[in-house]
């Protein structure tokens, strides 16, 4: 693993990537705090690991519903895995639930358009929203760790993969492979998130100075 992993290993509780979570989630839980208990979260691309980090596994105060694309294993009793589209969510009703809760999750929607409809969705389902995602600008992209990868060509991006591990992903097999996942992740912009979500606040988490990466929030009481 390189040093670049290393800090942005999330399943590691002493990664950079990590400590940084868990600050993030310290600001969450002073908002969800307001909330009557038990917090009905819609954690989309959520983990069972996530919530185990936070010591929230198995806290009643707590009922989490995880939206992936496949469904993780029933592990806890607060914790129910379901499969669904971030995008799409008919199964679910208006204010289903008190908060939609999404982690680095929204960047990888291919396009802009579906990351509209995501945040239309999360707006949706639940009476409040914490939804965060990598900034455009900070200048190592967090998916390949490659400084200003989101900047360069994209003929370039999908070259480098071809013949590089670039962070998590690569080399690649063929340039199909490699194109779709440059593709899939595209990172947002300041403007962009509060078009999402006009109605909320968007807050830049810093890092010595940096915008590292955008949380929008809204709907709750402290709001």
């Amino acid at each position: 693993m390189t040093v670049l992993q290393q800090l942005a290993d999330v399943e590691s509780s002493d990664s950079f990537s990590n400590r940084m979570r868990s600050a993030r989630f310290e600001k969450f839980l002073g908002l969800a705090s307001t909330l009557p208990k038990p917090i009905r979260i819609l954690d989309i691309g959520g983990t069972n690991r996530f919530w185990e980090m936070r010591k929230i596994a198995g806290n009643d105060d707590f009922q989490i519903t995880l939206l992936n694309l496949q469904a993780e294993q029933q592990k806890h009793s607060n914790i129910t895995p379901s499969a669904g589209d971030a995008t799409h969510m008919p199964e679910y009703e208006d204010n289903s639930f008190d908060v939609a809760f999404s982690n680095s999750v929204i960047e990888h929607l291919f396009t802009y358009e579906n990351q509209q409809k995501m945040a239309m969705e999360v707006q949706r389902v639940a009476k409040c929203y914490w939804v965060q995602t990598p900034n455009f600008w900070f200048p190592i992209e967090p998916h390949f760790h490659v400084p200003g990868w989101q900047w360069m060509p994209k003929s370039i991006r999908i070259a480098l993969l071809r013949r590089f591990r670039c962070g998590w992903r690569g080399p690649c097999k063929n340039r199909d492979e490699a194109k779709a996942l440059v593709d899939e992740v595209r990172l947002m912009q300041k403007n962009e998130i509060v078009s999402c979500f006009s109605n909320g606040t968007v807050w830049a988490e810093k890092f010595y100075g940096l915008t590292k990466s955008w949380v929008a929030y809204g709907g709750f009481p402290s709001n």
